[in-house]
């Protein structure tokens, strides 16, 4: 047993737990541990000939955390220092704690090997044997991240891979997460990042995952059972009208009433798309790109998908375990 500090003794005497506090405890409950290790060990390390490698587990605790609070790798590496609850988590102490290289080394190992993909169907495959099923009906959206657009940097200049498109009277630079929604469950079963001037229209088979005899878009996606990589698909297109297409009735006539319960019903399943994308921009803080390139920022998308269902599922989890927090 590792001696305490006077920082964790100062640590432990407190009483009040914060929400930070209380948010790490849930998710160290949830969070399927021992399938990540194993989805990763193969690939990591085992620090021979040298200093020996930080333990896996506490790599994926920091990697997670780096997730979940927006920390940058040298942010990572001073919060670990300085905040006693996060080094409890991650299993470290004060007299060996891991660098930003360190962290940014595990970082490029899960990306080398593409292992975001495999951590969102491990959390998914466990989700699944909780009774949370992700084989109904599929509800597609996308939304956009912006990434910074001054060329005040190194290189003078935007990243290549990002592009502008127009939303409404504005501008955004950017990228675009399309993802596939399981209709019943509201959880995340795809993810596919790809530059903000993609029609979203094109991604659709790709966030599918095949199985589905519902899809249900929004207006922007009209025209999509016509495109040929859907030819052959036996699936339910619930797609939105454009309000032009009732609005020529007139408010008071009864086709144009009939026409608004409709949408209305249509809507309210649809807005089980918007919860996936609110826990990654309001709970995590992802609202703009951390990364240059497509494939480093959707590698992080794809995670942060995959730990939102966590967090979307946890009131589930615990209470089938008998720990739920009120």
């Amino acid at each position: 047993m590792k001696q305490m500090t006077f920082a964790d003794a100062e640590y432990a005497g407190k009483r009040k737990q914060t929400r930070k506090e209380l948010f790490l405890i849930e998710m160290d409950q949830v969070v399927p541990w021992k399938s990540l290790i194993a989805l990763i060990e193969p690939h990591y390390p085992k620090g021979e000939g040298g200093r020996p490698a930080y333990p896996l587990m506490a790599m994926l605790r920091v990697h997670l955390m780096q997730n979940w609070f927006g920390y940058s790798d040298p942010a990572m590496e001073e919060a670990l220092y300085e905040t006693t609850l996060l080094r409890q988590f991650a299993g470290l102490g004060l007299e060996r704690i891991p660098d930003e290289t360190t962290i940014l080394n595990f970082r490029r190992l899960l990306e080398k090997h593409e292992l975001a993909g495999g951590i969102l169907e491990v959390i998914n495959n466990y989700l699944g044997e909780h009774g949370l099923s992700l084989h109904q009906g599929t509800i597609v959206d996308a939304t956009l991240i912006h990434a910074p657009s001054s060329t005040k940097n190194q290189d003078g200049k935007r990243d290549p891979e990002m592009h502008s498109t127009k939303k409404g009277n504005q501008y955004y630079f950017g990228m675009k997460a399309h993802i596939g929604v399981d209709a019943g469950s509201g959880l995340v079963h795809h993810v596919v990042g790809t530059a903000a001037n993609v029609a979203d229209v094109t991604q659709v088979d790709k966030v599918l995952h095949g199985e589905e005899n519902l899809v249900s878009l929004d207006a922007a996606y009209v025209g999509v059972e016509k495109r040929p990589e859907h030819a052959g698909r036996k699936v339910v297109w619930q797609i939105a009208a454009r309000r032009s297409a009732y609005k020529k009735h007139g408010k008071r006539s009864v086709l144009y009433r009939a026409k608004r319960r409709i949408e209305k019903a249509k809507a309210q399943m649809r807005a089980k798309v918007e919860h996936p994308f609110r826990v990654i921009k309001r709970q995590f803080g992802y609202v703009k790109v951390r990364f240059r390139g497509l494939a480093k920022n959707t590698a992080q998308l794809v995670t942060l998908f995959a730990l939102s269902n966590l967090w979307m599922a946890r009131r589930h989890l615990l209470a089938n375990a008998g720990e739920v927090r009120l």
